[in-house]
């Protein structure tokens, strides 16, 4: 065990505390030879952790699970969830929850180690992972971060020293994942499908005081938390789709009651714009396409809302009533949501009924041509749309004007226009291809110069910096289609 005072962990465990049936306390799985791979120091310090301490053989045998600091409660936590529309039970069948640490801002948020081996809820499974996809989350959770996402973080990766098997042989790791918590829509579907609904109630009792205290003295704060649950979800799908960003597997245990964008799994930036976009080599069919991201959003909040009819009303077909109700304010909230970020991605500042057509047509213009996401609204934030490949395409000129025409009746400066524009439309993201470029010279080489400044150029994505310029080039043109993978 080691001190508190050392590193300054903080730990006060209330999920521990609910009934066993949520989870199961596991001991740490110990590794062969920890080292060290990037520990994010920022991330550290607002945790109010010593960095340099996390960073000695003391601190690493802790990130790497050999260890656990004092006052922490490890457990697994138990939960279900619909994987591509099937129903299975679950839980944390590589990951650690260390427990619940109390920020210098008093904040709560968990503390995880994923990768760090078996538990009751392994199914088989080695529960390792392996150091590829273990960065890539690093990578991914932090450049959301920046792109202002809500999202999990990353603190830390650790080389366990071990190989795992999975098509190849691989270098194992470790992330140290922060979040607000990791109670899911899952979770709540194990308590209603497996637990008694005393326990069901205890569970969204506990949801409501940790992430939603303001509904506690609500009417009915179980429809209240539903409610809260649907704007959150709704907010954060919005940004995910005015970023290009694809989840890749949007499962009911990968939905988060926080709010937060959590396992960074196949997930990946578009670059062409098109709906039908899938990167998961296990999505064969495009459920979780790009396109279907804000639909699916809604049939997972659907799933949560079931979950809730025995709290909502005593009579079911009253709390279906209400469920539907509160289910059916969904798509108004997400498109208000992603409305408003499209006008500030193109420098409107007011509202006008016609504002949807205008974006609708850019982004048909832009899948005709294939032209970059990103790119496509870098340039018009630049005022360069020569560099767009879609300048010579007479669709885009006509609505070029339609647009300036639009802009010119808010009356508003244009250098507040730019200054909107800059401050919604990122510079540069994560690049497929620089993503894994920095894996492969990290997994394969050893060598993690091309991860560190990949992070670098990305926790400022709207700087608009000279040395991002390199960064937001397109990768060469090919004949196979990109693909990432869940890494389990």
């Amino acid at each position: 065990m080691t001190s508190k005072k050392e590193i300054g962990w903080n730990f006060d465990n209330s999920y521990a505390r609910l009934p066993n049936t949520f989870f199961s306390t596991v001991k740490p799985n110990p590794v062969d030879a920890p080292k060290l791979v990037i520990l994010n120091d920022s991330l550290a310090g607002t945790l109010g952790f010593d960095a340099d301490a996390l960073k000695t053989a003391e601190g690493i045998e802790i990130l790497a699970g050999n260890h656990v600091p004092e006052g922490s409660a490890p457990l697994a936590q138990a939960y279900a969830g619909h994987q591509f529309g099937h129903f299975n039970m679950l839980g944390d069948g590589r990951a650690m929850l260390v427990g619940e640490h109390i920020t210098p801002e008093d904040n709560r948020v968990d503390i995880q180690l994923k990768g760090s081996g078996r538990t009751p809820f392994s199914r088989g499974g080695d529960g390792r992972a392996a150091l590829g996809p273990m960065l890539r989350e690093y990578i991914i959770s932090e450049a959301m971060h920046a792109l202002r996402i809500p999202t999990t973080r990353s603190l830390a990766v650790v080389a366990t020293g071990e190989s795992i098997i999975r098509e190849s042989m691989l270098h194992g790791a470790i992330l140290t994942r922060v979040a607000d918590s990791h109670i899911r829509v899952g979770t709540f579907q194990y308590a209603a499908n497996w637990r008694p609904v005393e326990e069901l109630r205890i569970l969204a009792d506990y949801t409501i005081q940790r992430h939603y205290p303001e509904i506690e003295g609500d009417e009915n704060p179980y429809l209240s938390l539903l409610q809260e649950v649907i704007k959150r979800q709704a907010a954060l799908i919005s940004k995910w789709q005015l970023a290009g960003f694809i989840h890749g597997v949007m499962n009911t245990d990968n939905m988060t009651i926080s709010g937060e964008t959590i396992d960074y799994g196949p997930c990946a930036f578009m670059d062409s714009y098109d709906l039908a976009t899938v990167f998961s080599s296990i999505d064969r069919e495009g459920r979780y396409a790009y396109g279907n991201q804000p639909y699916i959003g809604g049939w997972n909040l659907a799933r949560f809302a079931e979950t809730l009819l025995p709290l909502l009303h005593d009579e079911q077909e009253e709390a279906v009533k209400i469920a539907q109700d509160a289910i059916s304010g969904y798509n108004k909230i997400y498109q208000t949501h992603w409305l408003a970020g499209m006008r500030a991605k193109l420098g409107i500042f007011n509202e006008e009924k016609d504002d949807e057509v205008l974006f609708t047509d850019l982004l048909k213009i832009m899948q005709k041509n294939k032209a970059d996401y990103t790119n496509t609204f870098r340039s018009l934030t630049l005022d360069k749309i020569e560099e767009a490949p879609i300048f010579d395409d007479a669709e885009f000129a006509k609505w070029h004007e339609q647009w300036q025409d639009r802009l010119s009746r808010q009356n508003v400066p244009k250098e507040s226009v730019s200054k909107l524009m800059r401050n919604s439309n990122p510079s540069v993201i994560p690049r497929n291809h620089r993503v894994e470029e920095a894996l492969e010279a990290a997994a394969e080489k050893g060598d993690y110069s091309v991860l560190k400044k990949l992070l670098e150029v990305l926790s400022q994505p709207y700087a608009y910096s000279k040395d991002q310029e390199e960064y937001c080039k397109l990768p060469e043109s090919s004949s196979i289609p990109y693909q990432t993978f869940c890494g389990t």
